[in-house]
């Protein structure tokens, strides 16, 4: 679960489909498909309903053990962001069933690019570029596939046989320990804030997602919408925690608020009294300071190997 991404909402998608319904000429009689034709997902899946789709979208889905590893890549590297059920996670990651991006992607080239230079999409956790390998990308590309060709229509819900919760308790508790000593006890301390740490989740993949994302309070469940710990009691609802931004203006007045939006141009940020204010910005005026309380988070989402996230999950889950 190294970070989190991959996209976005498909309305163009909704249109084009309209286009080419109006434009298709009469389907011929069902026979074998001509040599070289795109193969079909299996029957009653695929993009729209009853594997019907648009021939742009149509591709032959990969060697199943390229899609069981694209599977685990996905759960370490993805779920958290976008979800066990791929329609979106416990960091906002977008719904990937209904993103444009991936329903065009044919073999990984298109989302290799995104998670190998990041992606800013507006109302959104920034997504950083991740370290992932071509080919584990175009593995969890498979797997996305895969799933979104059984779908029972565009952007509907996954197939029922969906894959159990992963085994993710495979790390050195010790070696957690002293990663978590170096890189965490200067926020955390495991007989402060972290005290019980685990016995306020139902799983593993729940205390993993939670210190991934930074949610040492409380979760939503067994590993975002559609985790499947629903029969293990819920975690406390978790209160995201604002960045906020305080902007100082040529004449010395300091505005603060929670920061609902910043790029080259432009600051916006929602007063105590819900007010909004926005800024335009020239370079380094007015002066913006932000305080980002998942700062820590996110840089070590840059940091973290497989092995590091496994072994302070087996530590954390001995916070009873």
């Amino acid at each position: 679960m190294r970070q989190s991404v991959i996209l976005g909402a498909a309305a163009g998608v909704l249109l084009s489909s309209i286009l080419i319904s109006a434009q298709a000429p009469a389907q011929p009689p069902a026979g074998p498909p001509p040599a070289g034709a795109p193969a079909q997902g299996p029957p009653g899946g695929g993009r729209g309903r009853g594997g019907q789709g648009f021939p742009a979208q149509q591709r032959k889905l990969a060697d199943p053990a390229v899609i069981e590893r694209g599977n685990t890549l996905y759960g370490i590297n993805c779920r958290l962001c976008h979800g066990a059920d791929l329609r979106g996670g416990d960091m906002g990651g977008v719904n990937l069933l209904r993103s444009p991006l991936v329903l065009n992607d044919q073999d990984g080239e298109a989302i290799y690019q995104v998670v190998h230079n990041g992606k800013q999409t507006e109302g959104l956790p920034p997504m950083p570029p991740l370290p992932l390998p071509e080919a584990d990308v175009k593995a969890v590309a498979a797997y996305i596939h895969s799933v979104a060709a059984r779908m029972a229509g565009q952007g509907g819900p996954p197939p029922k046989d969906a894959p159990p919760e992963l085994n993710i308790l495979v790390g050195d508790a010790a070696a957690g320990k002293r990663y978590f000593d170096a890189n965490c006890a200067s926020c955390h301390s495991a007989t402060g804030d972290l005290a019980g740490l685990a016995s306020r989740y139902p799983t593993a993949m729940a205390v993993q997602n939670a210190f991934v994302a930074g949610g040492g309070g409380g979760g939503r469940g067994g590993g975002g919408r559609g985790g499947r710990g629903a029969a293990a009691p819920a975690e406390p609802a978790r209160t995201p925690r604002a960045t906020t931004v305080v902007v100082t203006t040529a004449d010395g007045q300091k505005v603060e608020g929670r920061l609902d939006r910043i790029d080259d141009f432009l600051v916006t940020l929602t007063l105590a009294d819900g007010t909004q204010r926005t800024f335009s910005r020239s370079g380094n005026s007015p002066a913006v300071q932000i305080n980002d309380p998942l700062a820590g988070h996110r840089d070590l989402l840059r940091k973290y190997t497989d092995k590091d996230i496994h072994d302070v999950t087996a530590y954390l889950v001995t916070l009873k």
